[in-house]
Protein backbone atom coordinates (compact mmCIF):
# COMPACT_ATOMS: atom_id res chain seq x y z
CA UNK A 1 0.00 0.00 0.00
CA UNK A 2 1.76 3.37 -1.08
CA UNK A 3 2.60 5.77 1.93
CA UNK A 4 2.37 3.08 4.32
CA UNK A 5 5.25 2.02 6.93
CA UNK A 6 5.64 -1.50 7.78
CA UNK A 7 6.21 -1.44 11.74
CA UNK A 8 6.34 -5.01 12.44
CA UNK A 9 5.27 -8.37 11.37
CA UNK A 10 3.31 -11.57 13.42
CA UNK A 11 4.37 -14.02 11.30
CA UNK A 12 3.27 -13.79 7.89
CA UNK A 13 0.67 -10.90 8.35
CA UNK A 14 2.89 -7.14 8.29
CA UNK A 15 1.59 -4.09 10.23
CA UNK A 16 1.57 -1.36 8.55
CA UNK A 17 -0.11 2.29 9.80
CA UNK A 18 -0.33 4.47 6.50
CA UNK A 19 1.30 8.27 6.69
CA UNK A 20 -2.43 10.25 7.24
CA UNK A 21 -2.36 7.75 10.50
CA UNK A 22 0.71 9.59 12.03
CA UNK A 23 -0.37 13.01 10.60
CA UNK A 24 -4.11 12.57 12.36
CA UNK A 25 -1.93 11.96 15.43
CA UNK A 26 -0.59 15.42 15.44
CA UNK A 27 -4.30 16.74 14.40
CA UNK A 28 -5.26 15.43 17.68
CA UNK A 29 -2.27 16.92 19.66
CA UNK A 30 -2.90 20.01 18.34
CA UNK A 31 -6.59 20.06 18.71
CA UNK A 32 -6.28 19.08 22.85
CA UNK A 33 -3.34 21.71 23.03
CA UNK A 34 -5.90 24.36 22.13
CA UNK A 35 -8.62 23.02 24.02
CA UNK A 36 -6.49 21.92 27.58
CA UNK A 37 -2.56 22.32 26.91
CA UNK A 38 -0.03 20.10 27.06
CA UNK A 39 -1.25 17.71 29.07
CA UNK A 40 -4.43 17.55 27.41
CA UNK A 41 -2.79 16.83 24.50
CA UNK A 42 -0.64 13.82 25.74
CA UNK A 43 -3.86 12.49 27.00
CA UNK A 44 -5.70 12.92 23.78
CA UNK A 45 -3.02 11.32 21.81
CA UNK A 46 -2.78 8.33 24.30
CA UNK A 47 -6.45 7.52 24.16
CA UNK A 48 -6.44 7.42 19.82
CA UNK A 49 -3.41 5.18 20.56
CA UNK A 50 -4.12 2.43 23.08
CA UNK A 51 -8.08 2.91 20.65
CA UNK A 52 -6.11 1.85 17.68
CA UNK A 53 -4.14 -0.91 19.64
CA UNK A 54 -8.15 -2.20 20.07
CA UNK A 55 -8.78 -1.58 16.62
CA UNK A 56 -5.05 -3.61 15.45
CA UNK A 57 -6.40 -6.18 17.77
CA UNK A 58 -10.22 -6.29 15.87
CA UNK A 59 -7.87 -7.09 13.03
CA UNK A 60 -5.79 -9.57 14.32
CA UNK A 61 -9.20 -11.51 15.22
CA UNK A 62 -10.16 -11.71 11.62
CA UNK A 63 -6.54 -12.67 11.23
CA UNK A 64 -6.27 -16.05 13.61
CA UNK A 65 -9.62 -16.94 12.40
CA UNK A 66 -8.94 -16.79 8.32
CA UNK A 67 -5.63 -19.15 9.40
CA UNK A 68 -7.56 -21.60 10.79
CA UNK A 69 -8.65 -22.02 7.21
CA UNK A 70 -5.88 -21.75 5.30
CA UNK A 71 -6.52 -18.38 4.26
CA UNK A 72 -2.94 -16.05 4.59
CA UNK A 73 -3.21 -12.06 5.02
CA UNK A 74 -0.43 -10.34 3.88
CA UNK A 75 -0.71 -7.34 5.79
CA UNK A 76 -2.95 -5.45 7.89
CA UNK A 77 -2.77 -1.41 7.69
CA UNK A 78 -4.41 1.10 10.42
CA UNK A 79 -5.60 4.08 8.62
CA UNK A 80 -6.97 7.20 10.31
CA UNK A 81 -10.46 5.67 10.29
CA UNK A 82 -10.46 2.25 11.61
CA UNK A 83 -8.03 -0.92 10.26
CA UNK A 84 -7.91 -2.80 7.33
CA UNK A 85 -6.76 -6.62 6.90
CA UNK A 86 -5.80 -7.37 3.92
CA UNK A 87 -7.52 -11.25 3.73
CA UNK A 88 -6.21 -13.41 0.34
CA UNK A 89 -9.83 -14.48 0.05
CA UNK A 90 -13.19 -14.77 1.69
CA UNK A 91 -14.26 -18.33 2.94
CA UNK A 92 -17.51 -19.34 0.51
CA UNK A 93 -18.28 -22.35 3.53
CA UNK A 94 -21.30 -19.94 5.02
CA UNK A 95 -19.80 -21.06 8.69
CA UNK A 96 -16.29 -20.69 8.33
CA UNK A 97 -17.19 -16.83 6.95
CA UNK A 98 -19.24 -16.81 9.70
CA UNK A 99 -16.49 -17.21 12.26
CA UNK A 100 -13.68 -15.11 10.30
CA UNK A 101 -16.43 -12.39 10.42
CA UNK A 102 -17.76 -12.80 14.20
CA UNK A 103 -13.95 -12.63 15.46
CA UNK A 104 -13.30 -9.14 15.18
CA UNK A 105 -16.19 -7.68 16.84
CA UNK A 106 -15.40 -10.47 19.55
CA UNK A 107 -12.41 -9.53 20.59
CA UNK A 108 -14.08 -6.12 21.39
CA UNK A 109 -16.70 -7.54 23.58
CA UNK A 110 -13.49 -9.19 25.41
CA UNK A 111 -11.22 -6.06 25.63
CA UNK A 112 -15.05 -3.92 26.87
CA UNK A 113 -15.60 -6.96 30.02
CA UNK A 114 -12.30 -6.65 30.75
CA UNK A 115 -12.08 -2.90 30.91
CA UNK A 116 -15.56 -2.84 32.61
CA UNK A 117 -13.99 -5.84 35.47
CA UNK A 118 -10.89 -3.67 35.93
CA UNK A 119 -13.06 -0.44 36.41
CA UNK A 120 -15.88 -2.03 38.51
CA UNK A 121 -12.75 -3.09 41.17
CA UNK A 122 -11.39 0.57 40.60
CA UNK A 123 -14.76 1.84 42.24
CA UNK A 124 -14.43 -1.10 44.97
CA UNK A 125 -18.05 -3.03 43.82
CA UNK A 126 -19.54 0.15 43.11
CA UNK A 127 -22.31 -0.62 40.29
CA UNK A 128 -21.31 0.50 36.67
CA UNK A 129 -23.51 2.96 35.68
CA UNK A 130 -23.28 6.58 34.03
CA UNK A 131 -23.41 8.88 36.50
CA UNK A 132 -20.62 6.33 38.45
CA UNK A 133 -18.46 6.51 35.96
CA UNK A 134 -19.37 10.17 35.48
CA UNK A 135 -18.08 11.01 38.78
CA UNK A 136 -14.61 9.04 38.21
CA UNK A 137 -11.87 12.31 37.71
CA UNK A 138 -8.27 10.03 38.03
CA UNK A 139 -7.13 10.55 34.17
CA UNK A 140 -6.01 7.10 34.32
CA UNK A 141 -9.27 5.67 35.30
CA UNK A 142 -11.23 8.25 32.80
CA UNK A 143 -8.71 6.51 29.73
CA UNK A 144 -10.49 3.45 30.91
CA UNK A 145 -14.21 4.44 30.62
CA UNK A 146 -13.55 6.08 27.22
CA UNK A 147 -11.47 3.36 25.93
CA UNK A 148 -14.53 0.48 27.42
CA UNK A 149 -17.29 2.94 25.78
CA UNK A 150 -15.51 3.10 22.51
CA UNK A 151 -14.65 -0.83 21.95
CA UNK A 152 -18.56 -1.13 22.85
CA UNK A 153 -18.97 1.47 20.09
CA UNK A 154 -16.87 -0.89 17.47
CA UNK A 155 -18.51 -3.85 18.25
CA UNK A 156 -22.19 -2.01 17.71
CA UNK A 157 -20.89 0.12 14.77
CA UNK A 158 -19.06 -3.32 13.02
CA UNK A 159 -22.34 -5.61 13.33
CA UNK A 160 -24.43 -2.95 11.07
CA UNK A 161 -25.52 -5.40 8.47
CA UNK A 162 -23.87 -3.82 5.16
CA UNK A 163 -20.59 -4.35 3.75
CA UNK A 164 -18.02 -3.89 3.82
CA UNK A 165 -18.64 -3.87 7.98
CA UNK A 166 -18.32 -7.09 9.47
CA UNK A 167 -21.88 -7.13 10.13
CA UNK A 168 -22.61 -7.08 6.49
CA UNK A 169 -20.47 -10.81 6.27
CA UNK A 170 -22.54 -11.88 9.18
CA UNK A 171 -25.26 -11.56 7.34
CA UNK A 172 -24.62 -12.61 4.06
CA UNK A 173 -23.21 -15.99 6.25
CA UNK A 174 -26.39 -16.38 7.82
CA UNK A 175 -27.91 -16.10 4.67
CA UNK A 176 -25.87 -18.24 2.70
CA UNK A 177 -26.47 -21.49 5.12
CA UNK A 178 -30.13 -21.22 3.29
CA UNK A 179 -29.38 -20.18 -0.39
CA UNK A 180 -26.25 -19.70 -2.76
CA UNK A 181 -23.71 -17.49 -1.72
CA UNK A 182 -24.68 -15.05 -4.92
CA UNK A 183 -28.00 -14.73 -3.83
CA UNK A 184 -27.28 -14.30 -0.19
CA UNK A 185 -24.55 -11.48 -1.32
CA UNK A 186 -27.34 -9.68 -3.77
CA UNK A 187 -29.86 -10.09 -0.58
CA UNK A 188 -26.86 -8.68 1.95
CA UNK A 189 -25.72 -6.35 -0.43
CA UNK A 190 -29.47 -4.56 -0.93
CA UNK A 191 -29.87 -4.63 3.01
CA UNK A 192 -26.40 -2.68 3.27
CA UNK A 193 -27.89 -0.19 -0.10
CA UNK A 194 -30.88 -0.02 1.84
CA UNK A 195 -29.24 1.31 5.13
CA UNK A 196 -26.75 3.29 3.47
CA UNK A 197 -29.22 5.30 1.74
CA UNK A 198 -30.86 5.92 5.03
CA UNK A 199 -27.68 6.91 6.83
CA UNK A 200 -27.35 9.24 4.29
CA UNK A 201 -30.88 10.99 4.64
CA UNK A 202 -30.41 11.28 8.27
CA UNK A 203 -26.85 12.98 8.29
CA UNK A 204 -28.94 15.66 6.08
CA UNK A 205 -30.65 16.32 9.49
CA UNK A 206 -28.12 15.66 12.05
CA UNK A 207 -24.72 14.98 11.07
CA UNK A 208 -22.84 15.37 7.40
CA UNK A 209 -20.50 12.57 8.87
CA UNK A 210 -23.21 10.24 8.09
CA UNK A 211 -23.55 11.07 4.39
CA UNK A 212 -20.32 10.72 3.73
CA UNK A 213 -20.58 6.96 5.88
CA UNK A 214 -23.42 6.20 3.96
CA UNK A 215 -21.92 6.93 0.56
CA UNK A 216 -18.88 4.67 1.39
CA UNK A 217 -21.08 1.72 2.48
CA UNK A 218 -22.98 1.84 -0.67
CA UNK A 219 -20.34 1.69 -2.74
CA UNK A 220 -18.65 -1.11 -0.82
CA UNK A 221 -22.12 -3.11 -0.99
CA UNK A 222 -22.41 -2.57 -4.81
CA UNK A 223 -18.64 -3.35 -5.36
CA UNK A 224 -19.14 -6.88 -3.45
CA UNK A 225 -22.16 -7.56 -5.03
CA UNK A 226 -20.25 -7.15 -8.10
CA UNK A 227 -17.45 -9.09 -7.12
CA UNK A 228 -19.46 -12.05 -6.70
CA UNK A 229 -21.99 -11.71 -9.17
CA UNK A 230 -18.10 -11.59 -11.81
CA UNK A 231 -17.19 -14.75 -9.58
CA UNK A 232 -20.20 -16.97 -9.84
CA UNK A 233 -20.62 -16.08 -13.70
CA UNK A 234 -17.44 -17.09 -14.38
CA UNK A 235 -17.67 -20.76 -13.00
CA UNK A 236 -17.44 -23.45 -15.52
CA UNK A 237 -15.92 -20.94 -18.40
CA UNK A 238 -12.38 -21.30 -19.91
CA UNK A 239 -9.90 -18.40 -20.07
CA UNK A 240 -10.33 -19.20 -24.36
CA UNK A 241 -13.66 -17.72 -23.70
CA UNK A 242 -13.35 -14.64 -22.61
CA UNK A 243 -9.44 -13.53 -23.73
CA UNK A 244 -8.02 -10.97 -26.39
CA UNK A 245 -6.86 -12.47 -29.59
CA UNK A 246 -6.28 -9.04 -31.19
CA UNK A 247 -4.06 -6.87 -29.68
CA UNK A 248 -0.97 -4.68 -30.41
CA UNK A 249 2.21 -5.46 -28.94
CA UNK A 250 5.68 -3.95 -28.00
CA UNK A 251 9.50 -5.10 -28.49
CA UNK A 252 11.61 -5.13 -25.76
CA UNK A 253 13.49 -2.79 -27.78
CA UNK A 254 10.12 -0.24 -28.32
CA UNK A 255 10.25 2.93 -26.73
CA UNK A 256 7.35 5.09 -24.57
CA UNK A 257 6.89 7.05 -27.86
CA UNK A 258 6.39 3.77 -29.95
CA UNK A 259 3.94 2.94 -27.07
CA UNK A 260 2.04 6.12 -27.32
CA UNK A 261 1.55 5.73 -31.02
CA UNK A 262 0.06 2.19 -30.17
CA UNK A 263 -2.14 3.69 -27.77
CA UNK A 264 -3.62 6.19 -30.22
CA UNK A 265 -4.56 3.95 -32.67
CA UNK A 266 -5.89 0.81 -30.45
CA UNK A 267 -8.87 0.90 -27.70
CA UNK A 268 -6.15 -0.91 -25.55
CA UNK A 269 -5.13 0.19 -22.24
CA UNK A 270 -2.27 -2.37 -21.48
CA UNK A 271 0.14 -3.58 -23.92
CA UNK A 272 2.03 -7.09 -23.82
CA UNK A 273 5.77 -6.36 -23.92
CA UNK A 274 7.12 -9.51 -25.96
CA UNK A 275 10.50 -11.08 -27.29
CA UNK A 276 11.58 -12.38 -30.47
CA UNK A 277 10.59 -16.15 -29.32
CA UNK A 278 6.58 -14.67 -28.63
CA UNK A 279 7.46 -15.12 -24.88
CA UNK A 280 5.97 -12.21 -22.58
CA UNK A 281 8.26 -9.82 -20.47
CA UNK A 282 6.04 -7.89 -19.03
CA UNK A 283 2.92 -5.36 -19.38
CA UNK A 284 3.45 -1.57 -19.97
CA UNK A 285 0.11 -0.17 -18.51
CA UNK A 286 -1.28 3.35 -20.25
CA UNK A 287 -0.61 5.01 -16.50
CA UNK A 288 3.11 3.99 -16.34
CA UNK A 289 3.29 4.98 -20.08
CA UNK A 290 2.02 8.69 -19.50
CA UNK A 291 3.88 8.74 -16.08
CA UNK A 292 7.14 7.77 -18.20
CA UNK A 293 6.48 9.97 -20.94
CA UNK A 294 6.27 13.00 -18.53
CA UNK A 295 9.14 11.78 -16.04
CA UNK A 296 11.68 9.92 -18.46
CA UNK A 297 10.96 11.10 -21.82
CA UNK A 298 9.40 9.34 -24.83
CA UNK A 299 12.90 7.84 -26.16
CA UNK A 300 12.64 5.68 -22.67
CA UNK A 301 12.51 1.83 -23.51
CA UNK A 302 9.49 0.53 -22.37
CA UNK A 303 11.34 -2.38 -20.57
CA UNK A 304 12.42 -0.22 -18.17
CA UNK A 305 8.62 1.04 -17.18
CA UNK A 306 7.05 -1.91 -17.70
CA UNK A 307 5.52 -4.26 -15.13
CA UNK A 308 7.13 -7.18 -15.14
CA UNK A 309 6.51 -10.84 -13.19
CA UNK A 310 3.19 -10.85 -15.26
CA UNK A 311 1.39 -14.52 -14.50
CA UNK A 312 0.82 -16.76 -17.42
CA UNK A 313 -2.16 -19.20 -18.12
CA UNK A 314 -3.16 -21.86 -20.95
CA UNK A 315 -6.07 -21.25 -22.98
CA UNK A 316 -7.75 -23.93 -21.33
CA UNK A 317 -7.49 -23.02 -17.94
CA UNK A 318 -10.33 -21.89 -15.62
CA UNK A 319 -11.16 -18.44 -16.28
CA UNK A 320 -12.34 -18.24 -12.43
CA UNK A 321 -8.92 -19.11 -11.35
CA UNK A 322 -7.25 -16.57 -13.44
CA UNK A 323 -9.37 -14.21 -12.37
CA UNK A 324 -8.39 -15.29 -8.69
CA UNK A 325 -4.86 -14.79 -9.89
CA UNK A 326 -5.13 -10.77 -11.08
CA UNK A 327 -6.63 -10.10 -7.95
CA UNK A 328 -3.93 -12.14 -6.12
CA UNK A 329 -0.81 -10.97 -7.97
CA UNK A 330 -2.56 -7.75 -8.34
CA UNK A 331 -1.71 -6.98 -12.00
CA UNK A 332 -3.18 -5.13 -14.98
CA UNK A 333 -3.64 -8.52 -17.08
CA UNK A 334 -2.40 -12.16 -17.58
CA UNK A 335 -1.09 -13.47 -20.73
CA UNK A 336 -2.31 -16.73 -22.31
CA UNK A 337 0.44 -19.17 -23.80
CA UNK A 338 0.00 -21.91 -25.63
CA UNK A 339 1.90 -24.81 -24.91
CA UNK A 340 5.07 -23.32 -26.04
CA UNK A 341 4.67 -20.55 -23.93
CA UNK A 342 4.29 -18.38 -26.74
CA UNK A 343 1.63 -15.42 -26.23
CA UNK A 344 -1.34 -16.56 -27.89
CA UNK A 345 -3.85 -13.66 -25.49
CA UNK A 346 -4.23 -11.37 -23.07
CA UNK A 347 -7.23 -11.82 -20.11
CA UNK A 348 -7.98 -8.57 -18.34
CA UNK A 349 -10.64 -7.55 -15.63
CA UNK A 350 -12.53 -5.19 -18.61
CA UNK A 351 -12.86 -7.43 -21.05
CA UNK A 352 -13.95 -10.44 -18.46
CA UNK A 353 -16.61 -8.05 -17.41
CA UNK A 354 -17.71 -6.90 -21.23
CA UNK A 355 -17.98 -10.85 -21.48
CA UNK A 356 -20.32 -11.13 -18.16
CA UNK A 357 -22.28 -8.27 -19.64
CA UNK A 358 -22.76 -9.52 -22.99
CA UNK A 359 -24.28 -13.17 -20.95
CA UNK A 360 -26.49 -11.36 -18.92
CA UNK A 361 -27.92 -9.00 -21.62
CA UNK A 362 -28.15 -12.13 -23.43
CA UNK A 363 -30.50 -13.83 -20.77
CA UNK A 364 -28.46 -16.60 -20.18
CA UNK A 365 -24.92 -18.08 -19.19
CA UNK A 366 -23.37 -20.02 -22.10
CA UNK A 367 -21.35 -23.18 -21.57
CA UNK A 368 -17.79 -22.80 -21.76
CA UNK A 369 -16.20 -23.49 -25.45
CA UNK A 370 -14.83 -27.10 -25.46
CA UNK A 371 -16.04 -28.24 -22.19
Amino acid sequence: MPWSLTVGRLGETAIRIHVTFLLFLVWIWAAYYRSGGASAAWEGVLFVALLFACVLLHELGHVFAARRYGVKTPDITLWPFGGIANLERIPENPAQELVVAIAGPLVNVVIALVLLVILSATLGGTDLTADSLAKIEDPRTSILVKLAGANIFLVVFNLIPAFPMDGGRVLRALLAMRMGHAKATATAASIGQGLAIGMGLLGIFTNPMLMIIGVFVFLAASGEAGQVQLKEASRGLLVSDAMITHFETLGPQSTVDDAADALIRSTQKEFPVVDGAGHLRGVLTRDAMIRAMKDQGPQTAVIEVMQADIPVVEARSKLDAALKLITSAQVPAVGVVDEAGRLVGLLTPENVGELMMLHVARGERPAAQGS
